[in-house]
């Protein structure tokens, strides 16, 4: 499974998580800083990638929509890229059970879990 993270996280995040998440990008990386936010979710269901954001916009249309892609949001508030990438290495077996679920779309993970 690979991740798609949006610009609300830093780019740094995709080193801190390749050896979990091989494959993983930036929306940097793809061209679509500031991209609306279609575009970047059509780019990540295209590309079978796990879209993760801190942004509540990709939530509805997650709940909308349904995946793909499937959508992780983070409840992090204003922290550290070291905070989000704890985060994200003590979830990493739940984030990968949600990638392969076939009947999930949406996962919340907040900071204090």
């Amino acid at each position: 499974m690979k991740l798609l993270f949006d610009e609300n996280l830093s780019p740094r995040l995709v080193k801190a998580v390749e050896s979990l998440f091989p494959g993983s990008t930036h929306v940097e990386d793809c061209g679509l800083l500031a991209a609306d936010d279609l575009l970047i979710w059509n780019y990540a269901a295209e590309n079978a990638f796990v879209l993760i954001t801190k942004d509540s916009d990709f939530e509805e249309r997650s709940l909308l929509q349904g995946a793909p892609p499937k959508v992780i949001r983070l409840a992090v508030g204003n922290c550290s890229t070291r905070v989000v990438e704890e985060l994200l290495h003590r979830s990493a077996r739940v984030i990968a059970e949600f990638g392969v679920d076939p009947e999930s779309s949406y996962l919340f993970l907040r900071r204090f879990q």
